[in-house]
This record gives C-alpha cells, sequence and structure tokens, in this order.
C-alpha cells in the first residue's frame, strides 16, 4: 500500500541505528536512497548493498552535515546521481551526558551542532528543490526528550526541543508548496547510541518494565512510522510530532 516507486529519499546518519533501518525500509517501498555518514564507510556500505538487495540504487556519503557547506554538498551529489528529492530524514544525532554547572562549551556547541545545526543546514539546502517540484516530505527524529526535558542531558533535550519547534514553525510556512514536515520522537530505541548506557543489565531491565508495552523498541520500530509519514499514506499530516515510546511519555 506504500509506494515510493521513482522516488529519492535523503537520511542522515544513515549508516546506523534508526537512519539504516529507514534505508533498507524506503528501499523496499521503492525509493533510492542516499545516506549521509560521518566515519564508518564499512557501516555505510553495508548498508548500501542491502538496499541494492532490494532493487534500488543506494548513494553514501562521506558528508560532516553539521558544516554550513554540508547540506549543499549532499543536495549536489543526490541532483547529480538521481534528479530529484522527495523525501528528507533529518536523523544524524548525538546523545552526551552533561551535568549543568559542569557541562563544557564544547559538549553544548558539538550536541547543537550535529543534531540542530545539521538539520537546519539540510533542510535549508533541500527546500528550494522541494518548492520547485511543489511536493516533498521531511522527517525530523526528534525524541521525548526535547518534550519534557532530560535530568543531565539537557543539552541533548535543548537541541531536540528545538527541533521540534523547527518542525512546526517550517509545516505551516511549506504547507503551500506541499511539502509536509513532521517529527518522529523516540523514547529509548535499541541502537549503538545506547550501548554503553544499556551494557549494564540491570539498568536496561529496570527502564524496560518502564514502558508499558514493556519492551524497547529496535531501529525497525521507529523506521516504520518514519516511512508512514514519508508516505501518501500521511499526506493530510504536517506540523505533527508522533512518539513512538510504547507509552512510556504520553505526549501527544
Amino acid at each position: 500500500m506504500i509506494n515510493l516507486n521513482g522516488q529519492v529519499a535523503i537520511i542522515t546518519g544513515g549508516s546506523r541505528g534508526i537512519g539504516a533501518a529507514a534505508a533498507v525500509f524506503f528501499a523496499r517501498a521503492g525509493a533510492n536512497i542516499v545516506i549521509t555518514f560521518s566515519k564508518n564507510k564499512k557501516a555505510a556500505d553495508e548498508v548500501s548493498q542491502k538496499v541494492k538487495k532490494e532493487g534500488r540504487d543506494c548513494l553514501p556519503l562521506k558528508i560532516d552535515v553539521s558544516k554550513s557547506n554540508g547540506g549543499e554538498k549532499v543536495v549536489k551529489e543526490t541532483l547529480k546521481r538521481f534528479g530529484r528529492i522527495d523525501i528528507l530524514v533529518n536523523n544524524a544525532g548525538i546523545w552526551t551526558y552533561g551535568k549543568i554547572g559542569e557541562m563544557s562549551e564544547k559538549v553544548w556547541k558539538k550536541t547543537m551542532e550535529i543534531n540542530l545545526d545539521g538539520m537546519f543546514f539540510m533542510t535549508n539546502a533541500v527546500v528550494p528543490h522541494m518548492k520547485k517540484q511543489k511536493s516533498g516530505k521531511i522527517i525530523n527524529i526528534s525524541s521525548t526528550a526535547g518534550q519534557r526535558g532530560e535530568a543531565e542531558h539537557s543539552h541533548y533535550a535543548a537541541s531536540k526541543g528545538g527541533m521540534i519547534s523547527f518542525t512546526k514553525a517550517i509545516a505551516t510556512e511549506l504547507g503551500p508548496y506541499n511539502i509536509n514536515v513532521n517529527s518522529v520522537a523516540p523514547g529509548w530505541v535499541d541502537t549503538d547510541l545506547n550501548t554503553e548506557v544499556f551494557s549494564d543489565p540491570i539498568y536496561r531491565e529496570q527502564e524496560r518494565q518502564k514502558i508499558p508495552l514493556q519492551r524497547i523498541p529496535t531501529p525497525e520500530d521507529i523506521a516504520g512510522p518514519v516511512l508512514f509519514l514519508a508516505s501518501d499514506l500521511a499526506r493530510h499530516i504536517t506540523g505533527e510530532i508522533l512518539n513512538v515510546n510504547g507509552g512510556s511519555v504520553l505526549i501527544g
């Protein structure tokens, strides 16, 4: 029922976790894929091969999207390869500890640069092309932390809160151009981003039990809702924050 045949999706941070799962799901639905990565070429190549096994093309790009020219580089290479851009998933992000009163400026700025600036640079570069097409879907991967805050992660919460407000602001701005802008806000996800914190099995089990559905989701559990928002099934949804957290944070 979800058909993305002929469409092109850009997924930042697509070499691992939610981004990698989304790349495969989108390819399975018929889209050609562009993924960005910052370090692990081997992981990016593995995702590319998975996409190709679905019968679609994949362009992995080693580009730092947190830099001001990162978005322009991605757009240039995407148009060179595929000639169009239909979907943007702003997924690249980091999650680190930082107690207020002790957090360094470097830690704060790095989080803002990757989580928030990267989203802005990519979106700013993609939107002119979506406007020309008079169509497009933008999905920002935020977090429940951006809605309720998170102790000892104020920098992360602030970046994701900014992402949520950005989503709502440009959704109304871009609606007349037939561009939908939404956000998926996960809670805990079983990805390598959380490998360190979940290395303690007791803590992991405590967090699992706090979730009403009694499970920590896989990247695919988040990629499914992302795919939905990129499809025509969600054509009348814009400016929304879709919480995917198993009922642990009930913020609509």
